[in-house]
């Protein structure tokens, strides 16, 4: 068909009907490459080396790795600190997209968690995007959700499921019939 049609202008014919050949998706048809992030050797020593209390000191000397930030949110905020996580998540959400822009990263694109230098930053997102829920703010934890699912889907179930030991603070981790229905023998 395309060659009739060029062969038509080529000759000063009218092309006449044409049929227009469309896909509608909604999918993005134009593949973009994978994020991947430099590995971080001295920060996962100094974490290996220091105990959860400490984690600050790691951020000191590391200021611009976002695992670090992640992990001392994340420690913040299994202490019951939501502010001070939040604050901690969204440093380590900025020293991420520098990361990630470095990389090449131009907004959006797929970044796998599967490569582990990647885990920082997708972890600060979802330390930011959980306390973004615990603070009322709705439109930051959409932003964050679609982010996330855009950068690699698993990242949020698998994150999510790995808390589940660790309960948020406020919220009562028994089941609802465990408060009405005494276990053992009578």
């Amino acid at each position: 068909m395309r060659a009739e049609v060029t062969a038509r202008l080529a000759t000063g014919e009218s092309p006449g009907p044409v049929a227009v050949r469309s896909s509608v998706t909604g999918a993005n048809l134009i593949e973009q490459p994978e994020t991947l992030l430099p590995a971080e050797p001295e920060v996962i020593e100094a974490l290996s080396r220091t105990g959860t209390r400490d984690l600050a000191t790691v951020v000191a000397a590391h200021p611009t790795s976002s695992l670090a930030w992640a992990m001392l949110a994340d420690f913040t905020h299994s202490q019951g600190n939501l502010l001070e996580a939040y604050a901690y998540a969204r440093v380590g959400y900025h020293r991420g997209l520098d990361a990630l822009r470095k990389a090449g990263w131009r907004g959006q694109g797929p970044v796998p968690w599967s490569h582990e230098p990647n885990q920082g930053v997708l972890r600060a997102l979802f330390a930011l995007r959980r306390a973004a829920a615990e603070i009322g703010e709705d439109d930051e934890f959409e932003r964050l959700t679609a982010f996330l699912d855009g950068a690699d889907p698993s990242v949020i179930p698998l994150l999510r499921s790995q808390q589940t030991e660790a309960v948020s603070p406020g919220v009562d981790p028994a089941p609802p019939t465990a408060a009405f229905f005494i276990q053992g023998e009578n």
